[in-house]
Order: structure tokens, then sequence, then C-alpha cells
């Protein structure tokens, strides 16, 4: 018999994650609050419930987080007809949500103080393309015996798996270093694009040599897909990233100048308008 693992938040990244749990022989429990979803997660064979407390309950020993925010995952949690509501014993939440380290960390603490339930975070790398493939990176914190038993499930939804301690938030500050590193280089690459056109250079011809010669990136080998990547969307979250790991700077006296610098000059060297405020 199949474990039955949990799942909240069926959006662009959720939706392909559960499918990919499903097709590795687990029954995924899930839940949306757009019910819009429900019937393309019916087809997918997924079993969608009306609740989260019926998630909380049918779950066997794990739930997947992959809603927005902290409030969100605050409220599936914690609401009148959270997942505590089915007074869940001995169950593990899984939040894939993307949280600055101190806030994963905050919401870590609550869980552990106002419920019987435990929770270890899991933040993920690869994008919606990442999340349909099952190729995402999966940057994984808590006590390492619990995040060791739900190895299984990340085989299922990434292809590389890195376990940073056993302090809630670690797989955050990873996540944000990861994005730092990709904020600095889109700004590179855009910058260096920018002065190929004023010659006229073919672009495709210099993505060509970048990728076999010493500027070659992960950015320059995806620049197709990236260029496209727009300030409502993928810019915005890249945005929220820079600014929490500047934050993080900040606070621990860290010089970040190469982050501050791309997160100004993101949208700019992008050539996107900045989303309104």
């Amino acid at each position: 018999m199949s474990k039955k693992i949990g799942f909240v938040g069926l959006g662009t990244m959720g939706f392909p994650m559960a499918v990919n749990l499903k097709k590795a022989g687990f029954e995924v429990i899930g839940y949306d609050a757009f019910k819009g979803i429900y019937e393309k997660a019916k087809a997918a064979g997924i079993t969608m419930v009306e609740t989260l407390k019926e998630v909380a309950e049918q779950a066997d020993e794990a739930i997947i987080s992959m809603v927005r925010d902290y409030d969100q995952n605050v409220d599936i949690i914690f609401g009148q007809y959270g997942l505590v509501s089915g007074q869940p014993k001995d169950k593990t939440i899984i939040v894939m949500s993307t949280l600055d380290p101190d806030t994963m960390n905050q919401l870590g603490k609550k869980v552990e103080e106002e419920s019987d339930l435990r929770l270890i975070d899991a933040a993920v790398s690869g994008g919606a393309s990442g999340a349909q493939a099952g190729t995402l990176s999966i940057m994984t914190s808590g006590p390492e015996k619990i995040v060791k038993s739900f190895r299984p499930y990340f085989e299922a939804m990434g292809s590389n798996i890195f376990y940073y301690g056993d302090q809630t938030g670690n797989s955050q500050t990873a996540k944000l270093i990861n994005n730092l590193i990709l904020g600095i280089n889109m700004n590179a690459v855009a910058e260096g694009l920018k002065l190929a056109n004023h010659y006229n250079l073919p672009q495709e011809e210099l993505l060509n040599l970048l990728q076999v010669s010493t500027g070659d990136s992960w950015v320059v080998r995806n620049w197709s897909d990236v260029s496209e990547w727009t300030a409502d969307t993928a810019l915005s979250v890249l945005l929220k990233d820079l600014k929490a790991a500047y934050n993080q700077g900040v606070k621990h006296n860290i010089s970040l100048p190469f982050n501050a610098l791309s997160s100004t000059q993101l949208f700019d060297a992008m050539g996107k308008e900045k989303p309104r405020a």
C-alpha cells in the first residue's frame, strides 16, 4: 500500500510537484484554496479534498506546504479550519515555500510550541520547468533523521537534494545565496549583451561563445528563458530574494555590495519596467 502524503498549494510550482509524487507511486492528498484546479488535479490522479482538516487526517506522516508566504503558512496550519483542526500527531509539515531564514525559524518555533506537529523546511530552485521535469534542486534543513526519512519524497520531485543542518531556516539561507548569485549573474550577462548590441554583434553567436568560454553560467545557457522573465512574475520574486539577502547582510554586519547593486539595477539591466509599488 502506497504512502499518503498531503500537499497544500497546487499552483504553478506545486501542481507539477504533486504530479511527480503521484508518478513515483505515492498517494497525494491535495488541497488548494482555488477550486478551479481541482478537476485538473483529479485528472492527474491526485485525491483532492475540501478541507485542510481532511489533509491532516489522511496524510500518513507528512504534509507539504507550497503556499506563497509566512501568513499563508500560518493560516493553513493554525487557521480556524487549518491543519491543526484535524488534531494530527507525530506528523511533519514540509514547508517548501520561499521565506527568509528568520521568518522560517519563527514559523518552526510556532509549530513546535503550539501544535503536536513537527516542521522542516525544503526550499526549491529550478522554476516551473524544473518542477515539471522533476529536476528541482531541493535544499533541506531540520532534524537529520526526519529529513533523511523523507528523501523518497524529495527524490520524486528533484534530482539534487542537499542538507544544511538541523536549524530550521538554513535551507532558506542556501536559496538566498543561490539567488544572490543568480541576480549578480543576470546583471552581468545583460550588461555584456548591451555592449554587444552597441557594436551590432549577433547575440546568439555571442551566447555561443560565452557557453564555451570563461563567461559561462546558468544564466548564459538559459538566456532564452531568462530574457523573457517579466517584472510582475519571476523578476519580482528574484528581487524579493535579493532584498532578503541584503537584509540578512545588514542584520549580521556582512557586506554584500554586489548583491545590493544587483537589486537596484536588476530591472534596468534586463530592460524591464519596475513593478508598481
